[in-house]
């Protein structure tokens, strides 16, 4: 068992956490939507390229062998 055992749930979890809040802000509308929606969006895009280098290190990790 090595770290990305634990990475790759906590990344995909995150922009899961993310996108469901998003989602939910842009569904509520309002003050807070207009607040929070575009931001959590973004950030969910950050999470996803995060997400994506730990899939990609992890592969690399168990195939450099």
């Amino acid at each position: 068992m090595d770290i990305f055992d634990y990475l790759i749930p906590i990344a995909l979890g995150a922009v899961l956490i993310t996108l469901i809040a998003g989602l939910y802000s842009l569904y509520k509308g309002g003050d807070f939507g207009r607040s929070y929606s575009n931001r959590l969006m973004r950030l969910r895009v950050v999470l996803q390229f995060v997400a994506v280098v730990v899939l990609v290190a992890a592969f690399w990790w168990r195939t450099r062998g």
